[in-house]
């Protein structure tokens, strides 16, 4: 029982219960099992994923092949690879990262929506108060030159917003050729100059 493990917390060492690994392949955990320190016997679901996904054999030469600073790394790589690998069989990991990517390209896309519509603001909120400013200006001083007494009318209201509608439906074609040829019968064939019936 002289056998030393890591649990998940730093300075607590387990010298009795087997690791998630040796327990879930049933066989005694020796001192120098590779899966101990990364494996711990409280989490035994993240190696039986790993496990199911790579297989033990595979698992013990990947730890194996990297630095030892970086094996808790790599095996929680695994343990996360293993969990999606389970959830999506086509695509794993890279299924993930492609919604994600999504989901980015769909928040710019809103973000910059968003921002244009902030400027659009602006610039019609800088018009119409250049707009009211002006008329009002022209207002006083028509006002104190013809009749001193007569009193002055309201501002026009601002212009309705703008917008712009683009459509990329293929149903409604940009150009329609007209349907009555008012007056024109057809095309001459020698010049493709429209004559008279």
């Amino acid at each position: 029982m002289g056998r030393r493990q890591m649990l998940g917390l730093p300075g607590i060492l387990n010298t009795v219960t087997p690791c998630a690994a040796c327990k879930l392949l049933r066989r005694r955990c020796a001192e120098e099992c590779p899966f101990s320190p990364y494996f711990s016997p409280l989490e035994p679901q993240k190696f039986a994923a790993v496990h199911k996904v790579f297989g033990a054999s595979n698992v013990s030469k990947l730890l194996m092949e990297v630095p030892e600073s970086q094996r808790a790394d790599a095996a929680n790589s695994l343990v996360y690879e293993a969990n999606l690998r389970l959830r999506d069989p086509v695509y794993g990991s890279m299924g993930a990262i492609s919604a994600l990517q999504q989901q980015i390209q769909l928040l710019q896309a809103e973000l910059s929506a968003t921002r244009a519509d902030i400027l659009s603001y602006k610039y019609r909120e800088a018009a119409a108060s250049n707009i009211i400013s002006s008329t009002h200006a022209a207002l006083v001083s028509s006002a104190t030159i013809s009749a001193p007494s007569q009193t002055l009318a309201p501002p026009p209201p601002p212009p309705p917003p703008l917008s712009v509608v683009v459509s990329l439906s293929s149903s409604s074609p940009l150009y329609t050729p007209p349907t009555s040829t008012s007056g024109y019968s057809t095309l001459s064939s020698e010049n493709n100059v429209p004559y008279f019936d």
